[in-house]
This record gives C-alpha cells, structure tokens and sequence, in this order.
C-alpha cells in the first residue's frame, strides 16, 4: 500500500538534496535583492510612472486572455512583442545610471583598480571651495560648482573654457562675478584643479521638483543624476547654498555642512589609480 509513497520519496530525493536546495535559495535571494534594488533605483523618476503603465497593460492583457477578448489581446501581445525595444529607448537615461553605478561598484575598483601610496592632502582646496561659497552666499552672487569624482565628465567640461587652474578662493569667486563672460556656466573641479569654467550641464526631468528652483538647481539635479558628480549651488536672488548628489538636492547648507560633505568626497577621491595586472607585471620587470 504504502509502494507509490515510497516511489514519490525516492523520485522527490534528488530535489532535496543539499546542494540543490542551497542553490535554489542563493537563486531567491540574489533575485529578490536585484529587484528590491531596481524597484529603490527607479522610485520618484519617470521610470516609474512607466512601469506601473506597463504593469497595467499586462493585467489588462491576462484579463483579456482569461475572459477570451481576442481582439484585444492580439493586439497587446503584439505591442509587448516590441516592448523591449520601447523599454530600452524610454528608459536610457536610467540603464545609463544603473550601468554606472554597477561600474563604481568597490568590488570591480578592489580587483582592478588600486590607490597609489602617494597621499593627497586637499585640505586647502576644501577650504578655499567653502569660503569662495560662503562669500558669494553673503553677496548672493550666484554660483555653480562642479566636483568630478569617479565617473568622468569631459563632456561637460569640452562645453566650456578649460583652465587648469589651481582651486583658490579668489579664482572662483572671480569667475561667477556678474556680467563677466564665465560667470552663467558651471565650474569643473577636478581633483584640486579648476578644469574649466562656462561649462553646460544636462537640466533635470524630475517632475517633481518645486517651481520655485531656478536653472542652477536643475543643472547641478542634472549631473548629479548622469554622473557622481557633487555640485553645489549658490542661490543669486536668495544666497542659499545648496548641494546636489546622485539626483538628490540639499539645501540650507552652512560653511560646517559643506565643509564636512567635501572632506568626505576628497577622502573618497581616486587619484593616480593603475590598473592591477599593470602594478603586478611593473613589480616583476
């Protein structure tokens, strides 16, 4: 009586092994991660508007399949037929983010890439980043600075007039003085050098952003979200000193706030990076 039981034990044994049973759950986590991950990464774009859009289309498609409304669900399984194409094209600029951001990872600098021992002390470019902010802030000049961290932005920097300057409070609080012919574009920081001035930057799509924000902040939004970039922004009708980073803005920021989001950027700054195989082979010549 009890042979078909023990054939259903001997036939389900495999699947219980350990190994099989560790890799199914390794295969559940990894991929509710991924997308807990995705859902955090789209949340307040217009990536997410459109997915709840293509959601829809699928319940609608099912529903129609169920209750056999043929007409319409030929007609939604030929449109998701080309939905990969269309979910390519409208969701570029976030696969472009997500790609980036999967390429500053730790682990891929970890294995690839490696700091030099020579230390950089930016302690002095810190400083004179925030005194040039805090005295334009007073004056209510408005400003647009741009740090360049991992991602690299020489796009944004051939838009304008390339420098290679020394940072220096005087440089900058000289570039953004009214009616000079700098004084409209972002400056490029790199490292503890102005790159160039008058540069362009990409304005944000948030639609959620308050209309009480001027083309500074959509600017510094913009490069936030295309980039790592660190911008910081000095209001010219208010003198509010703002920050923006990975598509989030902070405003009212004072001389300490800044100063302590700078020391944390530059301490995080790769310099004179070498890829690994090439430290190895140089080590061994």
């Amino acid at each position: 009586m009890w042979a078909w039981f023990l054939d259903l034990i001997r036939w389900l044994e495999p699947y219980f092994q350990f190994p099989y049973v560790i890799g199914h759950l390794i295969d559940i986590v990894v991929m509710a991660f991924i997308v807990y991950q995705i859902l955090l990464f789209i949340q307040k774009t217009r990536a997410e508007q459109v997915l709840k859009g293509l959601i829809m289309l699928f319940f609608i498609y099912f529903i129609s399949k169920w209750i056999h409304l043929n007409t319409i669900s030929w007609v939604l399984e030929n449109t998701i037929d080309f939905g990969i194409i269309a979910a390519i094209i409208v969701f570029q600029p976030e696969l472009r983010r997500a790609l980036e951001k999967i390429g500053r990872g730790g682990f891929l600098q970890k294995v690839m890439l490696v700091r030099d021992e020579q230390e950089h002390d930016y302690s002095k470019t810190i400083e004179d980043i925030v005194k040039a902010v805090d005295n334009m802030s007073k004056k209510k000049t408005g400003a647009l600075i741009v740090i360049e961290r991992e991602t690299g932005i020489n796009d944004i920097i051939e838009t304008g007039v390339k420098l290679d300057a020394k940072v220096t409070r005087e440089l900058l609080e000289n570039i953004f003085v009214p009616n000079t012919p700098l004084h409209d574009g972002a400056v490029v920081v790199r490292g503890e050098r102005v790159a160039a001035a008058g540069c362009f930057l990409p304005l944000t799509e948030n639609p959620n952003l308050s209309k009480q924000l001027g083309t500074r902040h959509r600017a510094a939004l913009g490069i936030s979200e295309s980039s790592d970039a660190f911008a910081i922004i000095v209001s010219e009708e208010t003198g509010i000193v703002s920050s923006a980073s990975g598509g989030k803005l902070t405003r009212y920021l004072d001389s300490k706030g800044l100063h302590d989001m700078l020391a944390e950027i530059y301490s995080r700054k790769p310099e004179n990076r070498t890829f690994n195989f090439i430290r190895w082979r140089s080590r061994n010549e």
